[in-house]
C-alpha cells in the first residue's frame, strides 16, 4: 500500500479539527493495539476508523469488524486502503448516536478495538459502560491524562466520577504508552493504549442507576463534605445523610473521592434502602 499520506494527498482529503482526526500509520503500534485485544475470530467494533489502517490490522485477526467513521469525505481513502478485506464493513455514521440495543440484538459477543477521536472519548467510553450488554472488552486509544483518569486509585488526584463509573462493571489497566510524534498530524498531546475488561458483577449493586447517581454525587462538588453533597443531591436532611454514612461506615467529614467504588456501592445500596432510589432500576 502506498505511503498514508501519499493516499491522503491523492483524494485531496484534508483533517477536520472538529472530528479529532489524528491517524497512525506505524505497522508496529497498530500490530501491538490489535494484540492486547486478542481479536483472533473475534467480531470487532472499530469507532471512528479514520483512514482504515487500524481496520486493517483488526481485520486481519478478526472475524468480522463493523467500523464507524463519521466523515464522509474518506469513503475514496477508505476503498483504497480497505481494497480486498472482505471481512471489513465501514458505516458512515455518528455512533454516539446508534441505537446500541438494536445493534447488540444483531450481533454476537464482541470487542471494541479503536484510535478514538479525543472529543468522543469519555462519553463514548460512558455509552458501553452504561447500555452494553454484549461488549466484552475495549482497547482504546485515548488521551495520557484520561488513561490516567481511568486507571486511577481512589483518593489519588486523576480518580473521578469516571473512574468509579468504569470500576463498577470493568476492570481498567493501561497497555501502552504512545507518544504524539507517532500520530499524522501531530496532536497536542500524549496518549495511551487502555484496556477495559467487562467482568460480569465485578461490584454488584441493587440500583445500576442511583449507583450512577451516588458517584455524581460523590463528586459534585469536591471541596464539600459527602454529607453534604448527598444532602444537596438527594434531598436528604442532615440528620439522615448522616446516619447513612454511620451505617457505611463513612467518617462524617469524608469526601467522595476518598471513596473506593466498592465503599460507594456499598452507600448506594444504604441509600436505595432509605428510599432515595425510588424510581432507579435495578442492578445489572
Amino acid at each position: 500500500m502506498e505511503n498514508l499520506r501519499q493516499i491522503l494527498a491523492k483524494h485531496g482529503f484534508s483533517f477536520k479539527k472538529q472530528f479529532g482526526q489524528n491517524f497512525i500509520s506505524d505497522t508496529n503500534l497498530l500490530k501491538s493495539i490489535v494484540a492486547a485485544a486478542d481479536a483472533e475470530g473475534a467480531t470487532v467494533l472499530e469507532i471512528g476508523c479514520g483512514a482504515g489502517t487500524l481496520t486493517r490490522e483488526i481485520a486481519a485477526k478478526a472475524k468480522k469488524v463493523i467500523a464507524y467513521e463519521i466523515d464522509t469525505k474518506l469513503q475514496p481513502v477508505l476503498a483504497e486502503t480497505l481494497a480486498g478485506v472482505e471481512n471489513a464493513e465501514v458505516v458512515f455514521r455518528d455512533f454516539l448516536k446508534a441505537d446500541l440495543k438494536a445493534l447488540e440484538a444483531e450481533l454476537p459477543p464482541y470487542l471494541v478495538v479503536a484510535n478514538l477521536p479525543y472529543y468522543i472519548t469519555s462519553p463514548l467510553v460512558m455509552k458501553f459502560i452504561e447500555e452494553s450488554e454484549k461488549a466484552e472488552k475495549l482497547v482504546i486509544m485515548v488521551q495520557d491524562d484520561v488513561a490516567k483518569r481511568f486507571c486511577a486509585a481512589a483518593g489519588t488526584a486523576d480518580y473521578g466520577a469516571i473512574t468509579a463509573s468504569i470500576a463498577r462493571r470493568a476492570s481498567a489497566e493501561t497497555v501502552k504508552f504512545v507518544p504524539r510524534q507517532m500520530f499524522y498530524p501531530v496532536p497536542n498531546v500524549d496518549s495511551a493504549v487502555v484496556k477495559l475488561t467487562f467482568i460480569k458483577d465485578r461490584i454488584p449493586v441493587k440500583s445500576a442507576k442511583l449507583y450512577r447517581e451516588t458517584v455524581r454525587a460523590a463528586f459534585l462538588s469536591r471541596r464539600k463534605t459527602l454529607e453534604n453533597n448527598l444532602m444537596n443531591a438527594f434531598s436528604l436532611p442532615r440528620e439522615e445523610a448522616a446516619e447513612i454514612l454511620r451505617r457505611a461506615d463513612i467518617p462524617d467529614k469524608a469526601r467522595g473521592e476518598t471513596l473506593s467504588p466498592e465503599a460507594l456501592a456499598h452507600l448506594s445500596d444504604l441509600l436505595f434502602e432509605y428510599g432515595a432510589g425510588k424510581n432507579a432500576d435495578n442492578g445489572r
